[in-house]
């Protein structure tokens, strides 16, 4: 796999190649693109943000959801990687590979691993995406393997129903 640097990745978003919707010319990197934060729940709190500041509790669990909807050509896969920024102030997140072929919001589990809160603004740049290219095209890209999160928008916890045309069971 090689790494795709920042103007390549620009010229596939120019060309449609490379979906990043909602994309942001500061979120591109030298070689990445930072997903930013569209929402954030707390589970079992009731506290949902998805506008202002988010306050997580210390050692408490959250999810983040990105305002980026990504769509990934099938010989393209994404490595996520946590920014320091938020790795300095104890946050955990857990990350791992974007399958080529995958479109939607991605959803990401995080940890507040310190003892105060940590306030976090939605909007912020949270996570790097990686783009690496792989060596020829998947013979069963996302969508067709599993895509059990395709199309997915907003943080989506459970696979999402197929049959379910009302969008219901998404999350």
């Amino acid at each position: 796999m090689c790494v795709i640097p920042d103007h390549e990745i620009l010229e596939m978003v120019k060309s449609g190649r490379l979906g990043i919707e909602s994309f942001s010319m500061d979120s591109l990197t030298p070689n990445g693109y930072d997903l930013r934060i569209s929402e954030i729940s707390v589970p079992g709190s009731g506290d949902s943000w998805n506008e202002g500041v988010a306050k997580i509790p210390p050692q408490r669990m959250f999810f983040v959801g990105t305002l980026e909807f990504v769509r990934l050509p099938d010989d393209i896969a994404g490595q996520l990687w946590a920014r320091t920024t938020w790795i300095r102030k104890g946050i955990i997140v857990s990350l791992g590979k974007v399958d080529a072929g995958f479109e939607g919001n991605l959803t990401f589990t995080a940890f507040n691993s310190s003892d105060s809160h940590i306030e976090i603004p939605i909007g912020a740049r949270f996570v790097q995406i990686v783009f690496e290219r792989m060596s020829g095209p998947a013979t069963l890209a996302y969508a067709k393997r599993s895509g059990h999160y395709q199309g997915q928008r907003g943080i989506t916890l459970a696979p999402i129903d197929k049959n379910d045309v009302s969008g219901e069971n998404a999350r």
